[in-house]
């Protein structure tokens, strides 16, 4: 990024898309000084990797990709309690149920427990499934096979279900 036109291109496109960093941070972090410090680092390496977008991706695949790298990096080094992830009530399937507002809020954290309790790259996978990404980009920015994908996901549910079955 040499010229002020390309500055102010990647400063837009972060503002564009700044809700993957929320989204990221929110997942990886639980305090809101090491969300803004993880958010830092994300922009930095976005920042310092922009030689690397190519233009004939999609911005927002790029960006996951590294922000998912950094997450889970920082979350390595720094060995933290499992982190949570705020979800909204639209991104569960519990909205489309007919219980009480009191038995979606008490699924709804459930849910969320079970989330923060999977592996780095299981959450990761999860973030970006109940984001409602496709597959294909999906693979894409983890790295591994649309069937992988497809496979992981089918099997994350199947867990899912069983500890939602196992306090009933």
């Amino acid at each position: 990024m040499e010229t002020q036109n390309q500055k102010d291109l990647f400063l837009k496109l972060i503002q564009e898309n700044r809700g993957i960093i929320f989204r990221i941070c929110n997942s990886y972090c639980q305090t809101k000084n090491d969300r803004e410090d993880l958010a830092q680092e994300i922009i930095y390496q976005l920042w310092k990797s922009s030689h690397s977008f190519n233009n004939t991706n999609k911005f927002s695949t790029w960006m996951y990709r590294i922000a998912l790298n950094v997450a889970i990096s920082s979350y390595r080094k720094t060995k933290r309690s499992a982190p949570v992830i705020y979800l909204t009530e639209d991104d569960t399937a519990f909205n489309k149920s007919e219980e009480t507002g009191h038995d979606k809020e008490e699924q709804f954290e459930l849910l969320q427990k079970f989330i923060n309790e999977l592996p780095e790259l299981d959450r990761a996978l999860m973030l970006l499934h109940l984001d409602a990404k496709p597959a294909a980009e999906i693979a894409e920015i983890l790295g591994i096979t649309e069937t992988n994908i497809s496979t992981k996901i089918s099997r994350i549910k199947e867990k899912l279900k069983q500890k939602f079955s196992a306090i009933k």
